[in-house]
């Protein structure tokens, strides 16, 4: 009898631990922020939204996470290769995947908000989660990073600007507190409408220009 109640006790006890928290290296989409959000060997690159790699221990291979994003600009006076291909004929440029600097690695995340909203919504923490692993991790541990809210053309620029601060800020909080990613490493800004990822007019509900950018500032 005191055998059964000593295992049944054990049973509860394990039932009421808390779970063990996902570490990036087993979140194939945090192992993908974290191959973004360092600089490569030989200097820094620019991203593909979602460093240097370690010769000694090579970080794995992962497809990007479909949120993620990186420059990838094709110069406007290369000429188009192949067979059949007009001679000098300019190839358009790729769509950027960041506004970082080129040479910079950063990377870009869709977080769903409230419409005028800087609140987290459960989706918007999911979509987070995979930063917040990435930041936590020892790979990122030795970098700080900026933390820029972005916004699409509709509504006055000052709104956008006001609005894109608060959800900065929002987004650098839940890192904190729920990775507790340390303070000193994280600044949050706002850049409202100034840097759209897809040029529009104005009043033009882009889903892309409304998005999260995070960009290594260094050590």
């Amino acid at each position: 009898m005191t055998f059964r109640l000593a295992l049944a006790g054990a049973a509860a006890l394990v039932l009421a631990l808390p779970a063990a928290p996902v570490l990036a290296q087993s979140d194939p989409a945090a192992l993908d922020l974290i191959q973004r959000l360092r600089p490569q060997a030989g200097g820094t690159r620019g991203i593909r939204v979602p460093g240097a790699a370690d010769s000694a221990s090579p970080a794995p291979t992962v497809q990007p996470a479909p949120i993620y994003s990186t420059p990838r600009v094709t110069p406007p006076s290369a000429a188009v290769a192949g067979p059949g291909a007009p001679v000098g004929r300019p190839v358009a440029p790729a769509a950027r995947e960041t506004t970082a600097t080129d040479g910079v690695a950063a990377a870009n995340i869709t977080v769903t908000f409230p419409t005028g909203s800087a609140t987290l919504t459960p989706d918007a923490e999911r979509q987070l989660a995979p930063l917040g692993r990435a930041l936590a991790s020892a790979d990122l541990a030795a970098f700080r990073f900026r933390i820029e809210g972005h916004t699409d053309t509709v509504g006055d620029a000052a709104s956008n600007q006001a609005l894109s601060e608060r959800r900065a800020a929002a987004v650098r909080n839940f890192l904190m507190t729920r990775y507790n990613v340390d303070a000193s490493r994280l600044t949050a800004v706002g850049m409202g409408e100034s840097q759209p990822l897809v040029p529009t007019g104005d009043q033009v509900a882009q889903p892309r220009n409304r998005r999260v950018q995070i960009v290594n500032v260094g050590g």
